[in-house]
């Protein structure tokens, strides 16, 4: 087992000082704790008050100007997503792909013929469709915040005033606002950011899935960050989901103990394993290939997840069987024997497809999306199996192939005949919806493995939105009713003898882990990143007291007591060395 000393970091907060301290709470991302100068990002441009409206003999030039606004900052976001990597490449051509969609610019235009200002016209249009997405909920809902990066930028360029974002940074920062455009998290100078900070978004948002894969402290949903003065130093602990303000000595004194151990852990690169060596398998959720090659260096077993949607989502047509082939076959050699397991396409409805759009729905996350696109555009899933069979054949190698959003084992015993069928032998789906955990052992006999996708579980189960701050407490993962629902998955994998694993938040969780061996959770995919802690809460415990920490969370009535039973439960000194 990794040593840890005692004197490993704790957690700093309002209650180990003299009670004047101010403490701001959110939902944190990632474990690590850091203290620095708050500095605020640019404001975004405000419609002027005054702002004429637009004379018939000049809507033609106005629209023109707009045009040229809106193909500036397209030009722009393109130009950074070809020098970004990894999740940055993605979250940047989606955003581009917002200033170039055809509706948003033909409604602008419109309201500028009927007498508009171009930036009320602008703002009247993203506005619109702002409340369209909100509605639709989902991954829709989620892209509101990039849909508003746009309309900033383009207001800047009418009015000829800077972009908003981030200033350059002069020193290490806490960059704080009230909803960071994932555009511009994308392109930090990640060596002068300590950490993010936003009132707005969520946990799965881009800008927090960017900040964890780049190993910043991020805490969402912080309410009076905002407020924050520039130059104020603040401690953001992503552990507790903390921001203290004027913070005493010792807080950045347990910092860097925590970053120590931190270090210490991510040098054990041993396979994941229980104390008595009962094996749990440790891997990586990965976007594109070069994820892939990224990851394959670090001390991983594979790739959990593929998230293959990202070849699809910013694209006018549907990428080739060619391109896609080259695709996985270049993750596939990056690991090379190692297992990979690519899910996919997790599209449409709220995801949509400029290729394959679904009529309006109401309920977008209750619609066609993930396997269900079988149903609408089936050319799409049989080109992707045949793509993931030439990649099998071109390198060798064995992909781990599942579906998501099944919901019966009738669409498992389909897609597991179409990929098959492809000479595809290692067939799985996605659990994320409860008629699929509650089904676990009818949907095991037609398919190879299961992976269970906590965040959409949860979502389901305790019909949530993920976005909706209101009902965190809802979302939670820590929530019995999901567990039981993951324990009943589990309990039929082993039942039948096959793989049951889980590439949601729940994986990177170091508590949660141990709760997730003990229910016969068989492997865990995560960002790199969280693999050190993850590694050593399962290696501090035998899968007997993984076991009966599962049993403590279960038996609990509520999320919070769920945890706080869990974190009871667990092997002495393993909460102190993680500051759990």
């Amino acid at each position: 087992m990794t040593s840890v000393p005692e004197s490993a970091a704790h957690s700093a907060g309002a209650a180990d000082h003299d009670g004047s301290t101010t403490v701001l709470h959110g939902v944190g991302v990632g474990r690590a704790g850091v203290v620095g100068p708050v500095v605020q990002v640019a404001a975004a441009p405000v419609v002027p008050a005054e702002e004429p409206g637009t004379a018939p003999d000049q809507v033609d030039a106005v629209q023109a100007r707009v045009t040229a606004a809106f193909d500036a900052v397209s030009a722009g976001l393109r130009a950074q997503a070809d020098a970004a990597t990894g999740a940055a490449v993605e979250v940047l051509g989606a955003t581009a792909q917002m200033a170039d969609d055809k509706a948003l610019r033909k409604q602008t235009a419109q309201r500028i013929a009927s007498g508009s200002g171009p930036v009320a016209a602008l703002d009247e249009s993203v506005g619109g469709f702002a409340t369209m997405f909100e509605q639709a909920g989902g991954y829709l809902a989620e892209r509101v915040t990039d849909l508003r990066s746009v309309r900033d930028r383009v207001a800047a360029r009418i009015l000829g005033v800077p972009e908003p974002g981030v200033p350059a940074l002069a020193r290490p920062s806490v960059v704080v606002g009230r909803d960071l455009a994932p555009a511009d998290t994308a392109t930090l100078d990640v060596s002068h950011v300590l950490a993010i900070v936003t009132e707005l978004g969520g946990p799965t948002s881009h800008t927090a899935i960017i900040a964890g894969q780049l190993g910043i402290p991020c805490v969402v949903r912080v309410g009076g960050a905002t407020a924050l003065a520039d130059g104020t130093v603040v401690a953001v602990d992503a552990a507790a989901g903390t921001v203290e303000v004027g913070p005493a000595p010792e807080v950045a004194q347990g910092f860097a103990r925590r970053a120590e151990v931190a270090s210490r852990l991510a040098e054990d690169h041993a396979p994941g394993a229980t104390a008595d060596g009962h094996g749990v398998l440790l891997l990586a959720n990965i976007g594109t290939a070069e994820d892939a090659e990224r990851a394959a260096a670090q001390a991983v077993e594979g790739s959990g997840l593929f998230r293959t949607e990202v070849l699809f989502l910013d694209r006018e047509t549907a990428p080739t069987r060619e391109e896609q082939a080259a695709t996985y076959a270049r993750a596939l050699r990056a690991f090379g024997d190692r297992k990979v397991v690519i899910r996919t396409l997790d599209a449409g409805a709220d995801k949509p497809l400029k290729f394959a759009t679904q009529p309006d729905e109401e309920n977008p996350a209750l619609g066609v999306r993930g396997y269900r696109l079988v149903r609408t555009v089936p050319d799409v899933v049989t080109a992707q199996l045949e793509a993931l069979g030439d990649a099998r054949r071109e390198t060798g190698l064995e992909p781990w192939v599942m579906a998501p959003m099944i919901a019966t084992p009738g669409e498992a015993r389909e897609f597991a005949a179409s990929a098959r069928a492809q000479g595809l032998t290692k067939v799985g789906v996605m659990v994320e919806i409860p008629a699929a955990a509650l089904r676990a052992d009818a949907i095991l006999r037609e398919v190879d493995f299961v992976s269970i996708g906590s965040n959409d579980l949860a979502q389901y189960t305790m019909a949530t939105d993920r976005l909706r701050g209101e009902l965190a407490d809802l979302i939670d993962l820590w929530q019995p009713a999901v567990l039981d629902l993951v324990a009943a998955t589990a309990a039929a994998g082993q039942r039948v003898g096959k793989d049951v694993g889980v590439c949601g938040e729940s994986a990177a969780d170091p508590l949660m882990a141990v709760v997730l061996t003990g229910l016969g959770v068989t492997s865990l995919s995560m960002a790199p990143v969280a693999v050190p802690a993850v590694r050593y809460t399962v290696k501090a415990h035998t899968l007997d007291q993984a076991r009966a920490v599962a049993r403590a969370a279960l038996a609990a009535d509520d999320a919070p007591a769920s945890r706080a039973a869990a974190l009871a439960a667990l092997a002495p000194g393993v909460a102190d060395a993680l500051a759990l």
